[in-house]
C-alpha cells in the first residue's frame, strides 16, 4: 500500500478528531458547522422567531453602540476565533469594543469579544448552555447574553474572576442591561414579541 494511502485521514472524521483542515472541507449548504474542541456540531439555518429576535436585538445594539462610540456588533454568520481554539466559532451576535477593532480580520474576529449572544431555539440549547458557555468563559469572553425564545427571557452573565455569574435574568415586562456595552438596556418584550397581523 503506498504511503500516502496509509497516512489518509478518514472522512467524515470520528467525533473528537475533527481539525480546522476538516472545517475547511464542509459545504456552504446553509447549515451552520462549528468544531469545538474536535467535536462538530451542525444547525440547521434558523426559524423566524430565531431570526427576528437577532435582528432585533442587533438592531438596538449597533444602533446604541455606534451612538455612542463604543464599539461595533457584528451578526452570525461570522467566525470567531477564540484563543487556544484552532476552529471559529459562530455566536449569533458578537460586540467589539472600539479600543480592541484589531482584532478584526479578513477571516472575521481573531481574540475574544466582549461581548457575545446566543439564542436558544430547538435543538441547540444543549450546544449552546453546555458546550459554548463554557467555552466563552475558559477563554475570558466579558458578558454572555442568552435568549431563550420559549420561555421569552433573557439571561446576561458576566465574567467574575473567570468564572460566569448572573447579573440579571429578566422576562415580559422588564428590561435586560449590560455591564460590557456600557449603558444599554433593552425592554425583553421588543426582543422576543413577534409583529401583530393585520386582520383578513
Amino acid at each position: 500500500m503506498p504511503e500516502s494511502a496509509a497516512q489518509e485521514r478518514p472522512w467524515p472524521p470520528p467525533q473528537g478528531e475533527w481539525t480546522f483542515e476538516d472545517w475547511l472541507k464542509l459545504p456552504e449548504d446553509g447549515w451552520q458547522y462549528e468544531v469545538i474542541k474536535g467535536v462538530l456540531h451542525m444547525t440547521p439555518a434558523p426559524k423566524p422567531p430565531h431570526q427576528r429576535a437577532s435582528g432585533k436585538l442587533y438592531t438596538r445594539m449597533s444602533n446604541f453602540a455606534e451612538r455612542h462610540n463604543l464599539g461595533e456588533v457584528f451578526f452570525a454568520p461570522i467566525d470567531v476565533y477564540l484563543p487556544g481554539q484552532e476552529t471559529p466559532v459562530q455566536p449569533d451576535l458578537v460586540f467589539l469594543a472600539a479600543e480592541r477593532q484589531s482584532l478584526i480580520s479578513d477571516r472575521g474576529i481573531e481574540g475574544t469579544p466582549d461581548l457575545v449572544v446566543e439564542i436558544l431555539s430547538g435543538r441547540t440549547w444543549w450546544r449552546d448552555l453546555k458546550v459554548k458557555q463554557p467555552l466563552y468563559e475558559e477563554t475570558g469572553v466579558r458578558e454572555l447574553w442568552i435568549l431563550d425564545i420559549e420561555k421569552k427571557v433573557i439571561e446576561v452573565y458576566v465574567l467574575r474572576e473567570g468564572s460566569y455569574a448572573l447579573l440579571g435574568h429578566w422576562g415580559p415586562g422588564e428590561r435586560a442591561q449590560s455591564e460590557a456595552l456600557v449603558g444599554f438596556e433593552v425592554a425583553v418584550d421588543e426582543v422576543m414579541h413577534a409583529p401583530t397581523r393585520a386582520k383578513k
